[in-house]
């Protein structure tokens, strides 16, 4: 007897989202709604974003108390977008054990071995950073879940997204859910890279990560296993901002410092650089499109950050400038300067 129905057409799948309308999540769940699927999105009710087609259950994860109207259903697939230490685990097992089908936990591309001994990453990477407290708690609950389907048979799936945006500008300092890189390409002033620009990345859209992502939805066979799921376009960091600037419309006044350097002037750097985007990686696909048939990212950086851009002049609200942000990155720049 195998661990989970093969569906023949994804509208027989009951599908819950455990958040589901952030940056990463929308896409997933508009796709998964388009696929025909009947999708519940758990949430407390705070977020603006509408998915529709979606069935809403208010409720807050972290309290049991708020979730009675969980206990009459029973689930195909099951996706936690904000579980984050081996305590979130923990509770979702209490949850969902014999309540669904499969279990898709959201981890994170930051758990590969760091410093890595290979710069080509698959899902047979090693899993061990202990510089970001994120990613090391993101491991904790990885284990625990290989624990709980090694000797349980929980069926769980985990996914490992990278550097993904949608309303989000993926950059290493001073962006992300952020404006403060985009006001400040705007007005001409200094921005920063780590290092000397060179390293590689690659950042992926979120409607590329959903094709993946919910490609997964009721695979027998992803049943105990971790895939990442990221785009095959590969850029240097001086390419993705230069980009941006082009998408600004500006040129960008860049000024290179080390992520050491960084680091000890903002130590709250260290997570995003030295734990994960200070050294090139290059991510290698094959797992996710051997299980998911068809699979290929087809938004490069040039044309998605021009989607984002779009969305937040559309909604000036999110243009958040961060004063502590803001502050931290003068401060790197007056000591790189030797103002300080």
């Amino acid at each position: 007897m195998t661990e989970i129905q093969v569906y023949e057409t994804a509208t027989q799948m009951k599908v819950l989202f455990i958040g589901g309308t952030g940056n990463i999540s929308s896409a997933s769940s508009r796709l998964a709604v388009e696929k025909g699927m009947e999708l519940y999105v758990l949430n407390r009710g705070n977020s603006k974003v509408t998915i529709k087609g979606a069935n809403s259950i208010i409720g807050d994860i972290t309290k049991l108390e708020t979730l009675t109207e969980l206990q009459g259903h029973e689930w195909d697939v099951v996706v936690n977008w904000i579980a984050f230490t081996p305590e979130d685990i923990e509770r979702d097992l209490e949850l969902f054990t014999g309540k669904t089908k499969q279990y898709i936990f959201i981890s994170s591309a930051s758990c590969y071995q760091t410093p890595l001994s290979y710069p080509v990453i698959t899902e047979s990477t090693p899993v061990c950073n202990n510089l970001w407290d994120y990613s090391h708690n993101k491991i904790l609950c990885e284990q625990r879940l290989q624990k709980a389907y090694s000797e349980d048979r929980f069926p769980m799936t985990i996914v490992r997204p990278s550097l993904t945006y949608d309303t989000v500008i993926p950059v290493a300092i001073g962006g992300f859910d952020k404006y403060n890189i985009v006001d400040r390409i705007k007005k001409g002033k200094e921005i920063i890279i780590h290092g000397d620009g060179t390293s590689l990345w690659t950042v992926t859209h979120a409607d590329d990560f959903a094709k993946g992502f919910v490609g997964l939805f009721g695979l027998t066979q992803a049943v105990g296993h971790p895939f990442h799921i990221t785009s095959d376009e590969v850029l240097s960091w001086n390419m993705i901002y230069k980009i941006l600037a082009d998408a600004i419309g500006r040129e960008a006044n860049i000024v290179h410092i080390a992520s050491d350097f960084i680091c000890k002037i903002a130590p709250s750097f260290t997570g995003t650089l030295l734990a994960d985007k200070a050294e090139s990686v290059l991510f290698d696909n094959t797992k996710i499109k051997t299980f998911v048939s068809g699979f290929k990212a087809t938004i490069p950086f040039a044309e998605g950050i021009k989607r984002t851009l779009s969305w937040l002049e559309e909604n000036p609200e999110k243009q958040n400038i961060d004063v502590e942000t803001e502050a931290e990155m003068e401060s790197v720049l007056k000591a790189y300067h030797g103002l300080g």
